[in-house]
């Protein structure tokens, strides 16, 4: 086994991260205090390739693997986790169209996307529907060569910036089997009946926009279908391992941020007439820290090695990592606060915004509790 990474990906990495501390670090505060969407950072991400970082080449995407967009999210989070889930999230939703979409619908809606003209988005959850994604209720009807959309989505991230969504609808509610009857339907912003509502006082990642999107007889042309109709539930699933791959590499960079936040401040603040850092308490969490970073990004390389390769253990590998890591980013942010005493309680230092910052890995994609679901379940139906 080889844990080195390439020389591209070492340079991947070393170019973000110069990205975000020169372009995100100086405005985060700005941006998380005021919740607004960072458009003028998203430029120059774009600029960079970091917008359309999975999106195939022939669309004007770079074209990354899994492996690469999980170090690119890495060190953007370490950095700050709103501006950056505002720079990885403008291609929420394009997975569905790159495996499923007709070609018409890849040079309409990824294209844009990878130039930076376009922000898109995914709209699953609804007001009373969360982990249970087949309780969906909004709705598409056929009528003519048009859908005719109605109902609720909450919490869509980019929900009042985006483009175009990807819309999860009902649309054969008498179909068998409980996740049959789905379909994946995108959606512009400007059709009529299409409003959203921005959803300001978040914990964390404010910079991120989320929004309530409600569509009021929104009509899209029948071509606006991604795939099978009726087969969107299942299409959805297929990607699950991915996202949560890339959530643990969230977790992984909040954790990683929070770690190398907490051994600069032991190593410069004095108490006692010496830096904090000799105490042995302070360096036993620092060791921690640092030591469970570690061990959370092996998992998640791991899991996004596998998304290239096929493993069979990929679903068992992508909710282990995702709840593993996410769990060390609370808990490495949390001891950062406790390092940096009242200074961390206070957003004068970052770890103040990691620490707001790192609940939602727990949350999103599948909350801690459904994770643990899954592991238990894959575990014992493949006798691992």
């Amino acid at each position: 086994m080889d844990f080195e990474l390439s020389d591209e990906q070492t340079q991947i990495r070393d170019e973000v991260r110069r990205f975000a501390e020169n372009e995100i670090a100086p405005v985060a505060q700005e941006y998380d205090v005021e919740e607004k969407f960072p458009f003028e950072v998203l430029e120059t991400a774009t600029e960079m390739g970091l917008t359309g970082a999975n999106i195939p080449m022939e669309y004007g995407g770079a074209e990354y693997s899994a492996l690469d967009t999980a170090i690119i999210i890495e060190e953007l989070f370490a950095v700050d986790p709103g501006i950056a889930l505002s720079i990885t999230a403008t291609t929420f939703g394009s997975d569905a169209i790159i495996e499923y979409g007709t070609e018409e619908q890849k040079e309409k809606f990824l294209a844009p996307i990878a130039s930076g003209e376009a922000i898109m988005g995914a709209a699953i959850s609804e007001p009373d529907t969360g982990s249970d994604v087949s309780s969906v209720s909004t709705n598409a009807e056929k009528d003519g060569d048009e859908w005719v959309i109605n109902g609720n989505k909450m919490w869509i991230t980019n929900g009042s910036v985006g483009d175009f969504f990807v819309v999860m609808c009902e649309t054969d509610p008498d179909a068998e089997g409980r996740y049959n009857g789905f379909s994946q339907i995108v959606v512009e912003s400007d059709r009529d009946g299409f409003t959203s509502e921005k959803i300001t006082g978040k914990l964390g990642i404010r910079a991120s926009d989320t929004a309530e999107l409600i569509f009021d007889d929104v009509r899209v042309p029948e071509e606006n279908l991604v795939g099978t109709r009726g087969m969107g539930f299942l299409q959805l699933m297929q990607f699950f391992d991915i996202t949560r791959t890339m959530v643990a590499a969230q977790g992984v960079g909040i954790a990683k941020g929070a770690a190398e936040r907490s051994l600069e401040y032991a190593q410069e603040r004095e108490q006692f007439g010496r830096p904090i850092g000799d105490f042995q308490s302070i360096q036993h969490k620092i060791a921690d820290m640092h030591t469970r970073t570690e061990a959370a990004r092996q998992l998640t390389y791991k899991s996004a090695w596998s998304v290239e390769h096929s493993d069979e253990q990929l679903t068992t590998l992508a909710s282990m990592a995702k709840e593993f890591a996410s769990r060390v980013a609370v808990d490495c942010a949390n001891e950062a606060v406790q390092i940096h005493g009242g200074s961390g309680y206070v957003n004068d230092f970052d770890v103040e915004r990691l620490y707001r910052d790192a609940k939602i890995t727990q949350i999103y994609e599948g909350t801690t509790e459904i994770q643990k679901n899954i592991i238990a379940r894959e575990l014992m139906d493949k006798g691992f």
